[in-house]
């Protein structure tokens, strides 16, 4: 039985890995994952792949993003070939390249980066977890403090949902879990000299985040900022992540963690301890909807080489790879060892395989030679006897060759050996080879010097504009200030003035409809408050002028009847009051009316000379009308003389038929 075979056995996937997933959101999508039952060897469904438990929460999500795609395809691996730090790795490139850089992930950067080495121990290779992604020995690069160790991520295992393309070289290959690891030369591709030049500016931008005093970026802060907000680096996306849009984004997986599992998560990949303090944002600002990417801002795009394409010649097996010989089945059972003892078997697994011949070239330069696993350390390191086996080995190398990048014509040959290499011929070769770079590289200095000097003339110029536009761009800015805080009062006065108008018309609409109990409604109302109350109030005033236009009519009218002696006043208010005053004017009206009458009656009885039955004075049956009115004319110019005579004294009152006494 192969080794690679012992390493798969039946999935432990535990209840707290169930209720993990299910708060992270991937259970979301009805068959977006599937289980294992009984199987110890996995036999994933019709376009499904075989993945794990550790993957998923480092990053992965279906469907798989078209960069990790390409990197499969051009390493020549699978999904299980990797293990968990890895995928972290490749998660943290993605963040870094959409949120800081402000890119799409670069291939070519990603080479100026990364290499691939394997992953084994005590003479196995392994299978699952066979291959780990470092970071080159001689870059600078985020420390993300991997944790030593990752206990048992091989043993929960699962099916993930990879929907197929038209194009089946363009999916992910099939799930083969007896396919071995064997190495190519892209593991240890280099950046060409134009892609070097081409990201140098990103390099540069990768150094300014981590070494900015105050704002450093960490692989922690990445790491936790892409899980915080919910969204899988490695998951195809229809936008990239400087245009995530917040709580809103229909590309999160889920909503937000709590405080509580989000630091759980954090430790859980990484080896902070309970001790460290989990950062809770970014000291850089990520690019997204509310930081969008400045104007003008080139976006690079840059992806490995897909099958689409063709074949690639970095994709050519590198034959005399030793560590793709098969190991002994006694050794597999150690196959699940922690990291941290893992590290030293394979720096003596690295020390027997410098032993051995050289490898092919590489096509884009000398393949380094140093093997790491997936530990902690972002660097790859070799053991004291593997350096001195490569220096032993180097100094039998010619010197051109040492220093040379081969061309794509030397890619399609076979392996040179040690003789032919330091044959006359291949001197030559290599020598014509040399001289054609040497000039290429001086015409290159050249134009470098003359771009040098007119960038040198521009930020001259650039300074002096700048200098001499700074005062007027402060001024205005200043004045700019102060118009719109100015502007703001305004506005928050003439809102208040508007407030107070609107209410004290509502209140004089109200104290109107008490008053006349008549309510009026808009026929074409204007749709603005303020509007509208002032329409409602102009036809109360209506309304109220025409009552008091009434009420002036009337009063004038009755005016004299009280107050023959008086002149009207001139206004409303006057004329109002003079009816107004404490004494009854109707009740003085009717008292001056029956005065009159008695008066006139007692004038009557003086005339007649009669006796008067005053029982029956009322009973005017008897007189005839004309008999009485003349009677009554008769007797009102001497009423008062008579009213003497009979020893009457009537009480003063102002009265318009009061009779004038000679």
């Amino acid at each position: 039985m192969a080794a690679e075979d012992l390493e798969w056995e039946r999935s432990k996937i535990s209840n707290q890995d169930m209720n993990l997933l299910k708060r992270l959101g991937f259970t979301k999508e009805k068959d977006a994952l599937r289980f294992p039952r009984e199987e110890s060897y996995p036999k994933p469904p019709m376009e499904y792949r075989v993945s794990f438990v550790d993957h998923l929460i480092r990053g992965l999500s279906p469907p798989i993003h078209e960069f990790l795609r390409g990197l499969l395809f051009v390493y020549g691996l699978q999904l299980h070939q990797l293990t968990p730090n890895s995928i972290l790795h490749v998660s943290i490139f993605i963040t870094l390249c959409e949120c800081f850089l402000g890119v799409q992930p670069n291939w070519a950067l990603w080479k100026r980066i990364f290499c691939l080495h394997r992953n084994g121990s005590h003479g196995v290779a392994y299978n699952i977890g066979g291959v780990v992604i470092c970071v080159r020995s001689d870059v600078d690069y985020f420390d993300v403090k991997f944790p030593d160790s990752v206990q048992g991520w091989r043993k929960r295992w699962l099916y993930v949902h990879e929907e197929g393309s038209d194009s089946i070289e363009y999916n992910i290959a099939p799930f083969d879990g007896k396919a071995k690891i064997l190495r190519r030369r892209s593991w240890d591709a280099e950046a060409s000299e134009e892609e070097k030049l081409a990201t140098e500016a990103l390099m540069t931008r990768i150094r300014e985040l981590q070494s900015t005093r105050g704002k450093e970026l960490s692989g922690i802060q990445i790491t936790t900022y892409f899980l915080r907000i919910r969204m899988q680096p490695l998951q195809a996306r229809k936008n990239p992540l400087w245009m995530y849009a917040g709580d809103e984004d229909v590309e999160r997986l889920s909503t937000d963690l709590s405080a509580k599992d989000l630091e759980k998560l954090i430790r859980r990949i990484s080896k902070l301890s309970k001790k460290d303090t989990i950062p809770t944002s970014c000291k850089v600002a990520p690019f997204c909807r509310a930081n969008p990417l400045p104007e003008g801002h080139l976006v690079l795009s840059s992806l490995p080489p897909l099958p689409e394409g063709g074949e690639v010649e970095e994709r050519a097996v590198v034959t005399d790879d030793n560590q793709g010989a098969s190991r002994p089945e006694s050794g597999v059972g150690d196959s699940h060892k922690s990291a941290a003892s893992l590290e030293k078997e394979t720096e003596a697994e690295v020390s027997s395989s410098t032993r051995s011949s050289l490898p092919a070239a590489s096509p884009k330069g000398k393949r380094k030679r140093d093997e790491a696993i997936d530990s902690g350390t972002s660097k790859v390191n070799t053991s004291r006897a593997g350096k001195a086996a490569l220096d032993a080995e180097e100094e039998t190398l010619d010197l051109y060759g040492a220093a040379l990048v081969s061309s794509d014509d030397e890619e399609e040959d076979a392996p040179i050996d040690e003789t032919a290499r330091t044959s006359t011929s291949q001197l030559v070769r290599f020598g014509t080879q040399f001289i054609g770079y040497r000039d290429y590289a001086r015409e290159l200095e050249e134009k470098l010097a003359e771009a040098n000097k007119r960038a040198d003339a521009l930020a001259i110029e650039l300074e002096h504009s700048e200098s001499a536009h700074t005062k007027t761009v402060e001024d205005l800015e200043k004045r700019l200030g102060d118009a719109k805080r100015a502007l703001e009062e305004n506005v928050a006065q003439h809102s208040a003035r508007e407030e107070e108008i609107l209410s004290r018309l509502e209140t004089q609409s109200r104290r109107f409809v008490r008053r006349t109990h008549q309510e009026y409604e808009l026929e074409n109302p204007e749709d603005d408050e303020l509007l509208d109350a002032l329409s409602l109030l102009e036809i109360h005033g209506t309304e109220a002028r025409n009552g008091l236009d009434e009420a002036e009519a009337g009063l004038s009218r009755l005016f004299p009847y009280f107050f023959h002696k008086k002149e009207q006043p001139a206004t409303f208010i006057d004329l109002a009051q003079c009816f107004n005053g404490k004494e009854d004017l109707g009740l003085q009206l009717r008292q001056e009316g029956l005065k009159v009458g008695v008066e006139g009656t007692m004038a009557l009885i003086a005339e007649s000379q009669q006796q008067v039955d005053w029982s029956k004075v009322g009973d005017t049956g008897k007189i005839e009308t004309k008999k009485w009115q003349s009677l009554i004319k008769a007797a009102k110019p001497n009423s008062k003389k008579i009213l003497a005579t009979l020893g009457y004294k009537p009480a003063p009152a102002p009265s318009s038929s009061k009779p004038e006494v000679k």
